[in-house]
């Protein structure tokens, strides 16, 4: 999937730009090569970095959001109160993992679930190679997903920056792609191998913003000419949840891969796959052809479902 990052000119006043950063109700906009500020119209705050949007204008370099043109993905994460926009028009989840510190199944398995929902592509990044001491145990928990079909890629960024671009810049070539994971696991430096003046750039987008010190608290997208005119790279803050909240009981059972193959073999109709009698689903599980974690999660997050308030 591609996304051109381009910006043009429509009626007067008017322009159309791809957002580059948001904070809070504050937006970055790339317009024709320039940056320019912008909100939205009264409270409304459902803009997400990756957007394409058409502006107006109200001075050299502010402007009005009017429009979010229609988007090809959407992905984000939700609590039973709110949701987190993470990021528009992606075609590409690149998951970040280390050997150390160690990170959490829950949280990877979320997110992969957040991109099936939203038919983005998934990937996994084994950072910290060169950490051998808990390499073999790491690779043995990711088998988990790389036996579901997801790529998982290992590199060390500190280590060997030459093969780790080497290994992932032909992956991001003609993508949108966003980068997601756990404080700690060497997102930050992925990205600034894979974006030369990636430290500047934060500087600049933070100070536009206004956000202060507060950099690694806002995500943002980053050109990449070099490798298209449609390749680009989202950042994201490191976080330790990942809420599903906004998924429904159908949209869940369609979003687990390893599902997939035993839906619509059960004696009920409206089986839940978790107790009843003459369920593929759950025969699947006690042979251990779908993980016990991954079942615990899909029943963690039916009951989240069931607590959604907003």
């Amino acid at each position: 999937m591609k996304q051109s990052t381009k910006a043009h000119a429509s009626k007067p006043g008017q322009m159309t730009g791809v957002i580059i950063a948001a904070h809070g109700r504050h937006y970055l906009a790339e317009v024709n090569g320039e940056r320019v500020q912008c909100v939205t119209r009264g409270k409304k705050t459902n803009v997400a970095v990756g957007d394409i949007v058409k502006l107006t204008a109200t001075s050299a370099d502010q402007a009005v959001i009017d429009e979010i043109t229609e988007r090809k993905t959407l992905l984000y994460r939700s609590d039973q109160y709110k949701s987190k926009l993470l990021a528009a028009n992606v075609s590409q989840l690149f998951i970040v993992v280390a050997t150390e510190p160690g990170y959490t199944d829950d949280l990877v398995s979320r997110a992969t679930v957040a991109a099936e929902a939203a038919g983005i592509e998934i990937h996994l990044i084994l950072n910290k190679v060169d950490v051998t001491e808990s390499l073999e145990r790491t690779r043995e928990r990711l088998k988990m997903y790389s036996k579901l079909g997801y790529p998982v890629h290992e590199v060390s960024a500190k280590g060997n920056p030459e093969h780790a671009v080497a290994t992932l810049q032909p992956l991001l070539k003609g993508n949108s792609s966003i980068l997601i994971g756990q404080s700690g696991m060497g997102k930050s430096s992925l990205i600034n191998l894979l974006v030369p003046g990636a430290d500047i750039a934060v500087r600049e987008i933070s100070a536009a913003l206004d956000t202060g010190k507060h950099t690694t608290t806002f995500t943002r997208l980053y050109s990449m000419p070099d490798l298209g005119p449609d390749t680009s790279i989202i950042d994201s803050p490191g976080f330790q949840e990942f809420g599903l909240y906004h998924l429904s009981e159908g949209m869940l059972e369609r979003a687990f891969r390893d599902f997939k193959p035993y839906l619509g073999g059960c004696k009920y109709y409206n089986c839940r796959h978790l107790i009843e009698p003459q369920c593929p689903v759950l025969d699947a599980v006690k042979a251990g052809e779908i993980a016990k974690l991954r079942h615990e999660l899909y029943g963690q997050l039916l009951h989240e479902s069931a607590q959604t308030l907003y």
